[in-house]
């Protein structure tokens, strides 16, 4: 049974940095292109990133591009997203998705699996 599993999320102050996690069973992990998609209040789903096979090569939105940074770490089974310099307009639920190639959608229906979500709430 394929279970992907965010944590990490928050309230944090514009500004400062958080890093998500998504911890992921029932699928051979290393196989499979891994994504970062979020959706704020009242807002439709936005891509923010998307990271290779091996980890070697990364994408991010224009929105998120400098100040995110999206890794994983194939032998703990483990996706993360560092992020800095947050803002208000990063306040979203943030999800780990997978795919069995490059996705860059915003919509979580086109990937393979994704999880429930962890809250990012970026306020002072």
């Amino acid at each position: 049974q394929v279970q992907l599993v965010e944590s990490g999320g928050g309230l944090v102050q514009p500004g400062g940095s958080l890093t998500l996690s998504c911890a992921a069973s029932g699928f051979n992990f290393g196989n499979y292109f891994m994504s970062w998609v979020r959706q704020a209040p009242g807002k439709g789903p936005e891509w923010v990133s998307s990271i290779n096979t091996r980890g070697d090569s990364a994408r991010y939105a224009d929105s998120v591009k400098g100040r995110f940074t999206i890794s994983r770490d194939n032998a703990e089974n483990t996706l993360y997203l560092q992020m800095n310099n947050l803002k208000p307009e990063d306040t979203a639920l943030y999800y780990c998705a997978t795919s069995n190639l490059f996705m860059a959608a915003n919509e979580l229906r086109d990937y393979d699996y994704w999880g429930q979500g962890t809250q990012v709430t970026v306020s002072s």
